[in-house]
């Protein structure tokens, strides 16, 4: 998984009064949580962020606070309902020997044969939450769709991945290619023609 640098700045008040001067000066305040160490609260300008947040890439972030860098993904993210600016920013802390809960974005590639032969693409899973070791985390789960047939699909238990855990429902179905309704309907009414 690719990895990205943040500079920070350490929050010496707190509190909603110095949150909202903060995010007037453009800044967002933080905060990286997890482990045994204590909550580290900073701030850094909202440019810092873009290249994290408004992307559907996933990556571990190195967060440079003074002369301390601790590595970690993103939590939880609050963002205003009007304007849609970055309000807050949750960090948990990674450590290279403990497994991470992250959602991991889904790639499909390849042409599928169902679809060459008149189906329609179903894509019912654009992320797919994982447990894995920091080293061990993929930037993207990769779904090569060649072979599906109409009728067929790609469920999460069908994804192998060595040192991934997959968290989300086994059954679920992440992929599937079914007969377009068009179709359908003609071959109905064909049928109700001869009958």
């Amino acid at each position: 998984m690719k990895s990205v640098s943040i500079n920070g700045i350490a929050r010496v008040d707190l509190g909603k009064k110095f949150a909202k001067q903060l995010r007037k000066e453009e800044n967002v305040p933080c905060v990286i949580y997890g482990g045994k160490e204590g909550p580290i609260h900073f701030y850094a300008h909202s440019n810092e962020f873009r290249s994290i947040v408004y992307t559907p890439n996933v990556y571990l972030i190195d967060i440079k606070i003074e002369d301390t860098v601790s590595q970690a993904i993103m939590g939880d993210i609050q963002f205003h309902p009007v304007t849609d600016k970055i309000l807050h920013i949750d960090f948990l802390r990674v450590f290279e020997d403990q497994m991470v809960k992250i959602n991991v974005p889904v790639n499909i590639s390849g042409n599928s044969i169902g679809v060459r032969n008149g189906g329609r693409l179903a894509i019912n899973m654009r992320r797919t939450l994982i447990e894995a070791l920091p080293a061990n985390l993929p930037e993207t789960i990769d779904i090569d769709i060649t072979n599906i047939k109409i009728g067929q699909s790609i469920r999460v238990k069908d994804i192998l991945l060595e040192n991934i855990h997959f968290l989300n429902n086994s059954e679920d179905v992440i992929v599937a290619v079914g007969m377009d309704r068009l179709k359908v309907s003609i071959s109905n009414w064909i049928t109700w023609e001869k009958t």
